[in-house]
């Protein structure tokens, strides 16, 4: 088993156990890959979520540049929910996680496709 591989296991972990879902394990696999290399670097893997600038970069470069979705404040309750789900007291929250529960949440799976 790759790094990748343990990586996408951890989330997984993360999904099921912290934020009370069952993964698609293609999708999860998907967001993954396309978080690149950020995956293995230990302060862009995680989303700092108390950092209003770190919401913004979400916002900015993954639901309107990757997801195409059209700015508003629905973007920003849609990463507070998120953040709320998998527990504003976890210290790590894994980017990957965090875009895969967003691409749910917008129904955007396509965009994997």
């Amino acid at each position: 088993m790759g790094k990748r591989d343990e990586w996408i296991a951890k989330y997984a972990e993360d999904l099921k156990d912290k934020c009370g879902m069952q993964p698609d394990m293609d999708l999860l696999t998907k967001v993954t890959i396309g978080c690149g290399p950020s995956i293995y670097n230990a302060d862009a893997q995680t989303i700092a979520a108390s950092q209003k600038g770190e919401l913004e970069t979400v916002k900015n470069n993954f639901l309107v540049k990757k997801l195409g979705l059209s700015d508003g404040p629905e973007l920003m309750e849609a990463i507070d929910k998120t953040i709320e789900t998998y527990g504003k007291s976890e210290r790590n929250k894994y980017r990957a996680v965090v875009y895969y529960m967003l691409t749910k949440h917008f129904g955007k799976e396509s965009v994997y496709g």
